[in-house]
């Protein structure tokens, strides 16, 4: 992973400290397949925790949101 990791929508940086990151994310890592056209193309990118929250609410079919019991 790189030095420094900056949400692809708003440019922020998220904050690291000995090259741990101190603010969670998404990072989207999608190949396109055979009945895509964009088939052979590999599409990554990362969102910090607001434009995740944005993108979530922004859904017509709500995501499915889970409690976790068990952190690791």
């Amino acid at each position: 992973m790189k030095n420094t990791i900056i949400c692809n929508k708003c440019k922020k940086e998220l904050p690291m400290e000995r090259g741990i990151t101190k603010a969670d994310f998404i990072e989207i890592n999608k190949k396109w397949g055979y009945f895509s056209k964009k088939d052979g193309k590999t599409c990554r990118f990362i969102l910090c925790e607001s434009c995740s929250d944005e993108l979530i609410s922004s859904l017509a079919i709500p995501a499915e949101i889970k409690d976790t019991t068990e952190l690791l």
